[in-house]
């Protein structure tokens, strides 16, 4: 077997920030009036709403990248921490009943993939390089 944890931080990388960038496409064009809504169900200010755009889209085409990709990757978990609080606090006890896996499994890949990339950085396959605070 091959052993490239380069390799490996390229994957999860690109995977992560692909899948995310498309639900922050898909807001482009539908806009943040739901999650504008949820926070001010919440209490707090609706214009926090647009920082989805940080989380979804420029976190992901840093990860995509490889340039400032543990910032990137801050960006992405923030932004699932926000999403999994708002849209989905209520089911964080719960199975799913088609699969019995848990019930948030994809958004707790999502936000742990990105505490991975915080901890291990871009790798040598990215545009920021290696070394660095950020990469």
């Amino acid at each position: 077997m091959i052993k490239s944890d380069d390799t490996g931080k390229l994957i999860l990388r690109l995977a992560l920030g692909i899948i995310i960038l498309l639900h922050g496409l898909s807001k482009l064009s539908s806009g943040v009036g739901g999650i504008a809504g949820m926070l001010s169900s919440h209490g707090l200010p609706g214009f926090i709403a647009y920082g989805v755009y940080v989380g979804e889209i420029l976190g992901p085409l840093l990860l995509i990248l490889g340039i400032y990709t543990r910032l990137g990757a801050f960006f992405v978990f923030a932004n699932m921490i926000v999403a999994l609080l708002l849209a989905h606090a209520s089911q964080f006890g719960s199975l799913n009943p088609q699969t019995g896996g848990w019930a948030l499994e994809l958004q707790g890949m999502f936000l742990f993939t990105a505490l991975a990339l915080m901890f291990t950085g871009a790798g040598r396959f990215s545009l920021g390089g290696t070394g660095g605070r950020w990469n």
